[in-house]
């Protein structure tokens, strides 16, 4: 049923996707009114995680956090909708990249980079400025949607401009078709783990967190360079995607060192912009198993 009825919503959605960004931001008042003051989409998630991740922030802030992050989920949806027919020279304009210079300077060398992303401002812009602007083979990790026409299309619209599109369970035969030539891999480094035993739980916003251990297992088996790119929102339909150098000799990092890098880059940007963040996905619904210890990682993950 559900995929009839995104069949027959697809040319409406695409009969959107034409319209100006002026008017579709009108649509996202609107939608933001349903959403947040009719609807109430998960609000009580919302204001739980905000309320643990902030302690210290009154109602009044967290109301205000809230209210803009809706306003941000609605522009989100309807740029989403505008990404399917975007022009490359449209996107370019909307989204400035700072620093990826240095990420290419070591493709020059012949070096693989992972990049280290999250859902932070339009995370979908992301898989399509990559596609645009890589020199190597750009390849998003992605968790595939059961729902198989909304699956394509997305798909779709994240690799219009080149990106390689790599269901997250055959990223490592993929990096091995590319052996002997350097490639980029986007990995989301706030998704959270499935299963009862994940390898890692830390403290991240005030609360106790599992997290996956991709980046930092990828980069230290393939000797590749990890940056951090923060996507930050400067006024509607306009952003910036900065990429900061974690560390260009992953092999001779700690264990877990690259994990909490980029999770404490990750951290401060959601500070610095609360409202920036995907606060309505329900991050913390696990707890962690008494029998696994704060910040250590489990043996049987160990390297």
């Amino acid at each position: 049923m559900k995929r009839f009825v995104f069949t027959l919503a697809l040319p409406v959605i695409y009969l959107f996707a034409f319209l100006p960004f002026p008017v579709l931001y009108l649509l996202s008042n609107f939608l933001k009114v349903i959403v947040f003051d009719i609807i109430g989409y998960r609000k009580q998630v919302i204001f739980t995680n905000l309320r643990k991740s902030f302690p210290t922030k009154s109602e009044d802030e967290i109301l205000l956090i809230a209210k803009q992050f809706y306003q941000n989920f609605c522009d989100l949806l309807v740029e989403a909708i505008k990404l399917s027919v975007i022009s490359e020279k449209e996107l370019v304009k909307r989204i400035k990249l700072i620093g990826y210079d240095k990420v290419e300077a070591f493709h020059q060398q012949g070096r693989s980079s992972i990049i280290s992303v999250s859902h932070c401002g339009n995370w979908e812009y992301g898989p399509l400025i990559q596609g645009h602007v890589s020199s190597v083979p750009s390849m998003i990790v992605y968790k595939t949607i059961k729902n198989q026409p909304v699956d394509a299309f997305v798909k779709g619209i994240r690799s219009r401009f080149g990106s390689i599109l790599v269901p997250k369970e055959n990223t490592l035969r993929k990096i091995a078709e590319l052996k002997g030539k350097p490639w980029l891999l986007v990995l989301a480094g706030d998704q959270k783990p499935g299963g009862k035993n994940s390898p890692f739980w830390t403290y991240f916003l005030n609360q106790e967190t599992n997290v996956f251990l991709g980046v930092e297992k990828i980069a230290k088996s393939t000797n590749s360079v990890v940056f951090y790119c923060d996507i930050r929102r400067l006024n509607r339909g306009y952003y910036e995607a900065e990429y900061s150098l974690l560390t260009d000799s992953p092999k001779e990092m700690e264990e877990l060192a690259i994990t909490k890098m980029h999770l404490n880059a990750l951290e401060e940007a959601i500070k610095k912009n609360p409202s920036n963040w995907l606060w309505s996905h329900r991050r913390w619904k696990s707890k962690r198993p008494q029998n696994i210890t704060i910040d250590t990682l489990i043996p049987e993950f160990a390297s």
